[in-house]
């Protein structure tokens, strides 16, 4: 892999801010000209720093604009027990992300439903039967001040 340099990285901030710029407008933000520019986006895309382009979708307006944050303590920490957990996780729509941590707990998953009765469904009947799942904590979210996905 090639090494990024100040042109990449204001690339790739420029791109995550504003992922449907034209290349004509990024290569004069970059001071570069459009075929260079070009290029670079496609080396970055083939190395993976670029995974993608998507719209950023207004969930409050979709009525799913409560969100939780979860601890979950699981009872088997071995490779297996993770494993059977992780794809388990991946099945359920309502897991925005989930981040395995080093901490008192093993996984803090950001969880977003319609409402708080939904989401005490989602936790009883979903979260609570993955694998190997023994305690959870919820942190319900007030505001978000700051959420990369704002746009």
């Amino acid at each position: 892999m090639v090494k990024l340099d100040s042109i990449d990285r204001r690339i790739l901030d420029v791109l995550a801010l504003e992922g449907r710029i034209t290349v004509t407008e990024l290569a004069t933000r970059v001071a570069l000209s459009k075929t260079p520019c070009q290029i670079r986006m496609k080396r970055m895309e083939d190395e993976g720093y670029i995974k993608g382009y998507s719209a950023i979708v207004d969930a409050e307006k979709l009525g799913e604009g409560h969100v939780a944050f979860v601890q979950v303590t699981m009872s088997d920490t071995k490779s297996a027990a993770l494993e059977a957990f992780n794809q388990a996780a991946l099945q359920i729509r309502e897991i925005e992300q989930c981040h395995m941590i080093a901490s008192s707990f093993d996984y803090l998953l950001k969880v977003r439903t319609r409402d708080m009765a939904t989401y005490r469904e989602i936790l009883g009947e979903k979260i609570s039967a993955l694998p190997f799942v023994a305690q959870t904590s919820t942190f319900v979210v007030m505001e978000a001040v700051k959420d990369h996905n704002q746009g």
